[in-house]
């Protein structure tokens, strides 16, 4: 199986998380994406806004439709940091027919050095480096000397979206609509809950 995992703090998940994860699936040819929702990011470590109930059913109801899209709730399972060594790791002995797959941004790229033991999770997983439309091209060379023979990084190309979490909730805050950045489902649960208001 070829396997994707989708980490974030998924707070909330948007649809660029969505067209993030199919541009990665059709591309990479992932037989299943698991979003991995984190307990707490180390590089943001004041945490999620949400609950993490509250993420894990967004997610839910956002990828409902994609019978080969599941939820992951290891890290929100284990608690504490989430670090994505220590996800693989475990995923890796659970699955080790599965060939890995590490789904994120190019803009994390910059950060990877700060990654607890990159070169591990680059010899358990194949970086699949997003690049949205209108982005400069990553510079992949700079992880490939992490990867493996088998693991070297590709770049996947997805549309322009101009939405973020951050964004979304200070839209709630403000007020103003969301229904644009949403699934229809998550805005309405968030809506019922009251969440980021």
């Amino acid at each position: 199986m070829r396997l994707g995992i989708f980490g974030g703090s998924f707070d909330p998940v948007h649809n660029a998380h969505l067209a993030l994860a199919r541009a990665c699936q059709q591309q990479a040819k992932l037989d299943e994406v698991w979003f991995t929702p984190t307990a707490i990011q180390p590089l943001k470590q004041k945490g999620p806004c949400a609950s993490d109930l509250h993420r894990l059913e967004m997610i839910r109801l956002a990828i409902k439709d994609e019978p080969t899209w599941r939820v992951c709730s290891i890290e929100i399972d284990r608690g504490g940091f989430s670090y994505t060594v220590d996800t693989l790791c475990q995923i890796y002995e659970e699955l080790p027919d599965a060939n890995l797959f590490f789904l994120f941004g190019a803009d994390a790229l910059q950060d990877v050095v700060k990654w607890k033991e990159p070169r591990e999770i680059f010899r358990l997983a194949t970086p699949l480096v997003v690049r949205r439309a209108g982005q400069q091209s990553p510079k992949l060379d700079q992880l490939a000397h992490l990867c493996t023979e088998n693991t070297q990084p590709q770049l996947v190309e997805m549309p322009a979206m101009a939405v973020s979490s951050s964004e979304i909730r200070r839209r709630i805050a403000a007020g103003q609509p969301i229904d644009d950045f949403v699934p229809g489902d998550v805005a309405e649960l968030i809506a019922r809950h009251r969440l980021y208001s």
